[in-house]
């Protein structure tokens, strides 16, 4: 999700100000800005938090998760040789 920079500054001052991650302050914001939709806004969004993982560091970590399986099996694969230069 890309945001201005004065918009993460103040979600940054919040989430000082409340002890708790970005993500946390976000995911608040958006449920309440979807609870205080009016019913012919938008369709019911049922799938809202069924993605839970119970974990806190989720958003802090999504680039070392999203791309874990990828460095692992970079780790594991064979080194690849330097071709050689014709003669």
């Amino acid at each position: 999700m890309f945001i201005d920079e004065a918009l993460e500054r103040d979600l940054q001052a919040i989430a000082r100000q409340e002890k708790r991650p970005v993500a946390w302050v976000v995911r608040e914001a958006l449920a309440e800005y979807v609870a205080n939709r009016e019913p012919g806004d938008a369709p019911a969004l049922s799938f809202i938090g069924a993605g839970a993982s119970g974990r806190a560091d989720t958003a802090e970590r999504h680039e070392e998760l999203l791309w874990r399986e990828e460095r692992a099996a970079k780790k594991k694969a064979p080194a690849r040789k330097a071709p050689r230069k014709a003669r």
